[in-house]
């Protein structure tokens, strides 16, 4: 094989080159990190301590959050060590690791929000059925499928990525290794490349954001039939479900499939901060805090434990 003929390493990208900025981004990467661990591990123990937890809803939510602390560790912890050492070097194996965690990372995160929509939509627009349509074999079988489809995925594009050579500059524009940042280093042709890409996110983003926009059309038809005292649950729910899935899927199409010309880079590095960093630390407020049987469990949780 001809890859890497002459690139041993890359140089990823900080946000600044001044301490201060850098000291600044740490401490807020930080912060974010130590948020999204904490409130995802309590949502983590409460669905798995409660019995009243124990439904479909919160076994998606359950993984969600697992899902979330894995996602987030893969970059935010190498982005705050980078920008305190300003040593943002990173091997051709580490390279390829992180692009295969990010990538299969967000497409279990998009393939159980997914199922989230789903979830919602059975139980607001089809209650009746909702314990033979949701029951636990369908959740386990729907779980394996989305973690072993993410594993091909993930490695088909990796593969892809890494089959190319790589001879120009070795500057990664990115706080972390993603495909369009390595394919615009490529000397190889990367048409191919680009056309699986847009191919995938049309397929994989598309058709779910499709599905999940659907699936709350049909949500929000059937609440509006409710009366008016019985709709603020279901908006409360459901509306920051979707924001936080338009967040998420826009920013990664559009950081995907923009032209590979040179960009505004900062730009591209906040863009990415929404896809990578932003819906692991919403998710625990978004479903904790408007939710009061997850409050509810925290606060016995929090209380127990001390006692202990």
């Amino acid at each position: 094989m001809t890859n890497f003929t002459t690139v041993t390493e890359f140089l990823l990208t900080g946000f600044a080159e001044k301490w201060e900025i850098r000291l600044l981004f740490f401490l807020l990467f930080l912060l974010m990190y130590l948020a999204t661990l904490t409130g995802n591990i309590l949502i983590i123990s409460a669905t798995t301590v409660d019995q009243n937890l124990h439904t479909p809803m919160y076994f998606f939510l359950r993984k969600l959050s697992i899902l979330d602390v894995c996602y987030v560790s893969v970059t935010v912890p190498n982005a705050c060590v980078n920008s305190l050492t300003n040593n943002w070097a990173i091997s051709v194996a580490g390279c390829a690791t992180q692009i295969f965690l990010v990538i299969y990372f967000a497409f279990v995160e998009i393939a159980f929000l997914t199922l989230m929509a789903r979830d919602r939509y059975v139980a607001i627009c089809q209650p009746l059925h909702y314990p033979v349509i949701m029951n636990h074999q369908f959740c386990l079988r729907m779980t394996l499928f989305s973690l072993l489809s993410g594993l091909i995925y993930a490695g088909a594009h990796t593969g892809n990525v890494f089959q190319l050579s790589f001879c120009q500059s070795n500057v990664v524009q990115q706080f972390f290794c993603d495909v369009p940042s390595l394919l615009n280093l490529s000397c190889s042709d990367t048409f191919s490349n680009f056309l699986l890409l847009i191919i995938s996110a049309i397929v994989v983003s598309g058709g779910c954001f499709v599905f999940i926009i659907m699936s709350y059309i049909h949500i929000f038809s059937t609440v509006l039939k409710f009366p008016t005292r019985n709709r603020g649950k279901a908006f409360s729910t459901c509306v920051p479900h979707i924001l936080v899935v338009s967040v998420f899927l826009i920013t990664i199409a559009y950081v995907y499939l923009k032209p590979s010309v040179t960009s505004k880079t900062i730009q591209d590095m906040i863009l990415s901060v929404f896809y990578t960093i932003v819906p692991p630390f919403l998710n625990p407020i978004i479903y904790s805090l408007r939710n009061n049987q997850v409050k509810e469990a925290i606060r016995k949780l929090i209380v127990f434990f001390p006692m202990k």
